[in-house]
């Protein structure tokens, strides 16, 4: 079941990339990250950590800018260039 909610997840993500402006983009990533922490628990407790693990990557190649930007704003944090 927890499979299918991550495919439901997926589905939702990409119907919200069709749908929604690049205002409109950032709210939605911030409710999918909040929904997918909680999936992936899920995942990790009902199927193994080898699921959760794919699962992340699948969640990470889903949002991968929001990921760039987080990966940007820790190294400014611990003072070491991004590029």
């Amino acid at each position: 079941m927890a499979l299918v909610a991550l495919c439901l997840w997926v589905v939702v993500a990409w119907v919200l990339m069709v749908v929604l402006t690049s205002k409109q983009s950032w709210p939605a990533a911030y409710g999918l990250i909040a929904v997918g922490v909680p999936l992936l628990v899920w995942i990790w407790v009902s199927q193994g950590w080898v699921w959760a693990l794919i699962g992340a990557g699948v969640m990470g190649s889903v949002l991968r800018w929001p990921l760039r930007y987080g990966w940007r704003w820790v190294m400014a944090r611990l003072g070491r260039p991004t590029e």
